[in-house]
């Protein structure tokens, strides 16, 4: 699913809605995408593809800027009227600072330029769907989760990090790294901190 060498996982089925006034873009965009397992709708004529969004769910919209009839600008400013938190990506061959400033002004997630990279494209996809909380990579999750218990249990037990550190023989800086999720933490450090707490060292690990 991800161009990245770790795999990521998804949260949901991610819709994207492609508006592009040129057919060979949407084909294009449509099977890059299709191939990462997104779910994809395409329109070359900018008013059904707003009624589109009005009608249905989707996560993400890629629109062009310079379309006929109503230009990707009115769009934007349109789409943001019935939805604040869609994530837009604006396709232009012909960027401004005029276009960048009211990319900004509504939130807008990309502004890339065309031709685009495709990794670049799928980066930055990537990048909007983690921030919207829809992809996540399963280690980062792990180990926020085990730093997240580990905090949760130490401060239940009234230990400061200097007196778990006093207690485990683990640095001070590393167990702090270990809670921000910042640093992994081995098998036998983990089983330090059970014996320092009295749990079981799967407690560490909830729900994974």
């Amino acid at each position: 699913m991800s161009s990245s060498e770790h795999q990521e996982w998804v949260v949901q089925t991610i819709r994207i809605m492609i508006i592009d006034d040129d057919p060979e873009v949407c084909e294009y965009m449509e099977l890059l995408l299709e191939e990462n397992d997104y779910y994809v709708e395409t329109e070359t004529d900018p008013r059904e593809g707003l009624d589109r969004l009005r009608e249905d769910d989707f996560h993400v919209v890629v629109l062009d800027i310079m379309m006929p009839e109503i230009n990707g600008m009115e769009a934007l400013e349109e789409i943001r009227e019935f939805d604040s938190d869609i994530a837009i990506i604006i396709f232009t061959g012909y960027p401004s600072v005029d276009t960048a400033r009211t990319s900004m002004k509504y939130d807008v997630s990309d502004y890339i330029k065309k031709p685009f990279d495709i990794e670049e494209f799928n980066e930055s996809l990537e990048r909007i769907l983690r921030d919207k909380g829809l992809l996540f990579d399963p280690e980062e999750k792990l180990l926020e989760e085990i730093g997240r218990n580990i905090r949760e249990r130490r401060k239940e037990e009234g230990l400061t990090l200097k007196q778990t550190a006093r207690r485990t023989g683990l640095s001070v800086s590393l167990l702090s790294q270990i809670e921000r999720a910042e640093s992994s933490a081995s098998v036998s450090s983990l089983y330090k901190l059970a014996q320092a707490f009295g749990c079981k060292l799967t407690e560490f690990f909830g729900d994974y």
